[in-house]
């Protein structure tokens, strides 16, 4: 006995009519939030008719057609979506090379927070949740083809028609030609180009990295002019330009920028500032500290893999090699990082081994004023030592940026117990990110920390001999800025020596902590050659510091 399954004539219409709505829908969604809209759906796909077309295929071809229609119909959603992530993020397309890494990140974070039962459990999901894409873009294209053949000459005509409308309309520009950068058919070809140029950028950038026009420079012709003075380069989490310049940011970071500069004035230092673009938006920090000290263009993962495993000298080595005690202030630091060898550190202070006792702010392992209290008790108190280059990483303004933690005597930092109660205070991260009012408020208030803790440390411990490099690593998550397309950081010198300030007379950086918009906008893996040949009697060549100093392939 057989049962068949009898819809009504309204049933069939409304399944028919849902199927292509869906196709339609799949095939013009855009891969921008910011691209959707009303108008993102004005537009009549392509591709729609050529999948009609492509479907009136007889037999055996269309249905082998209709399933290599459903895989790429249900991959291009897949790198829909993961655009639409990565955009939001990092202000870019997701790439099929260059991202992989983000699939082992995520798992890593799972595990850690949700146990390896439960990491493995999602990643299933995922794969069911991609399988079942492609299955429900099968029954899609299934009620469609089982429609157009009910009259197939009918609808090849039709369809032959509409090709030749919308070819007509495309070439004469009839109707404003949309977008179509945001659309799916289009999408997989991009992603097909973007695959093959990350590829053969992989082969380039391997081949160059290690040409290195200081690799082979002995040490003491190297930072002459800062001969007996300590160098600490600071990178300040996702401290964006847009701060400076965008609302509802500018008023009060201009008032802080302008306080600060009066604070380090008062005690005797002078200040000079810039941008550097930064190749990387919202997260991946290692990839701006490692363009900014190899002096080469580190914008993927993959390059940056290249880069460990080369001989190019970053600026923490050069300056092992003139004879500086080199370290580094990693907090955000958890887990095993052979890379680290690479930097050229005498000593690398993480999370385990830097002392605190404190409670985290959230993510945050420790406020940025500990950073700066136990760097300097550990490596700066001493009066007979050799000069010391610190990188450090201040992580205090990285998301979720609650609690903001606030300052107290620095007599009174110690292992960083005093700071439990405010680890403990402040909205949850689930009540900060309620709206983005909140999560742009929360994030001014952390950078605005990282600022006063960074002046106050001047202030405090500061001397004749200290030198200070502050910079962003990062613009925020367009989310946050507001800005998709912006890269740029600010960048800040410090000193108290007028001579420091002689040797970059040629950078023409801007008096004080406030640059404008026509202050010096440099991209960041040109800091390492010019600071280097500002501060070294041995030379590059002109046309070596004057164009970036880099070897990398093409900024993205």
């Amino acid at each position: 006995m057989r049962f068949t399954l009898r819809t009504s004539p309204f049933a069939h219409y409304a399944m028919t009519i849902s199927a292509f709505a869906v196709l339609f829908l799949a095939l013009v969604l855009p891969n921008r939030l910011d691209w959707i809209s009303p108008a993102a759906f004005t537009m009549f796909p392509l591709e729609l008719i050529l999948i009609g077309i492509l479907l009136l295929a007889p037999g055996r071809s269309g249905t082998v057609l209709r399933i290599l229609l459903s895989v790429l119909l249900g991959l291009s959603l897949v790198l829909r979506g993961a655009d639409l992530a990565t955009h939001e993020m990092f202000a870019r397309p997701f790439n099929l090379i260059f991202d992989g890494h983000l699939l082992a990140d995520g798992s890593r974070l799972l595990t850690g927070v949700l146990g390896s039962v439960a990491a493995v459990a999602v990643g299933i999901l995922l794969a069911l949740m991609v399988a079942l894409l492609c299955v429900l873009a099968f029954l899609v294209l299934g009620r469609i083809q089982q429609t157009l053949r009910i009259k197939p000459r009918l609808s090849g005509v039709t369809l032959l028609v509409l090709l030749t409308a919308w070819c007509a309309l495309d070439t004469f520009r009839w109707v404003e030609r949309p977008r179509t950068d945001a659309y799916a058919w289009h999408q997989l070809r991009l992603h097909a180009e973007d695959t093959w140029r990350s590829w053969q950028d992989i082969q380039e950038f391997a081949a160059t990295v290690g040409v290195d026009e200081w690799s082979d420079r002995l040490g003491d012709q190297l930072f002459d002019r800062l001969r007996g003075k300590d160098v600490l380069v600071i990178f300040a989490e996702s401290y964006g330009r847009m701060l400076l310049e965008r609302e509802p940011f500018a008023d009060q970071m201009r008032d802080a920028l302008l306080q600060s500069e009066t604070v380090l004035r008062d005690d005797g230092f002078e200040m000079q500032s810039a941008f550097l673009t930064a190749p990387t938006v919202g997260g991946l920090s290692w990839l701006a500290h490692a363009s900014a000290l190899a002096g080469t263009w580190i914008d993927s993962e993959t390059r940056y893999k290249s880069l460990v495993m080369s001989e190019r000298a970053t600026l923490n080595r050069l300056f092992r090699d003139a004879g500086w005690r080199t370290v580094a202030a990693m907090p955000a630091i958890s887990m095993a990082w052979p890379e680290g060898q690479y930097y050229g550190y005498d000593h690398i202070y993480d999370a385990h081994n830097f002392g605190y006792r404190g409670l985290p702010f959230n993510w945050v392992t420790m406020p940025d004023q500990y950073v700066l209290s136990a760097l300097h008790e550990r490596e700066l108190s001493e009066q007979v030592r050799p000069p010391v280059m610190a990188e450090v990483a201040l992580i205090s303004s990285h998301a979720p940026w609650t609690p903001v933690a606030q300052l107290v005597p620095w007599a009174k930092v110690g292992d960083g117990r005093i700071f439990d109660q405010q680890a403990q205070a402040g909205p949850t991260p689930e009540e900060v990110w309620q709206n983005v009012e909140s999560i742009r408020d929360h994030y001014r208030r952390s950078i605005e920390y990282m600022l006063e803790s960074v002046v106050s440390y001047v202030k405090h411990y500061g001397n004749d001999n200290l030198v200070v490099l502050l910079l962003g690593d990062h613009p925020p998550a367009p989310l946050v800025s507001g800005d998709p397309e912006g890269r740029d950081v600010p960048v800040h010198l410090i000193a108290r020596d007028p001579a420091v300030f002689e040797a970059v007379s040629q950078w023409r950086w801007q008096p004080g902590m406030l640059p404008d918009e026509n202050a010096p906008v440099w991209r960041m893996d040109q800091l390492r050659d010019r600071f280097v040949d500002a501060f070294s009697s041995t030379r590059l060549p002109l046309e070596k510091t004057g164009s970036g100093g880099s070897t990398a392939t093409g900024a993205r």
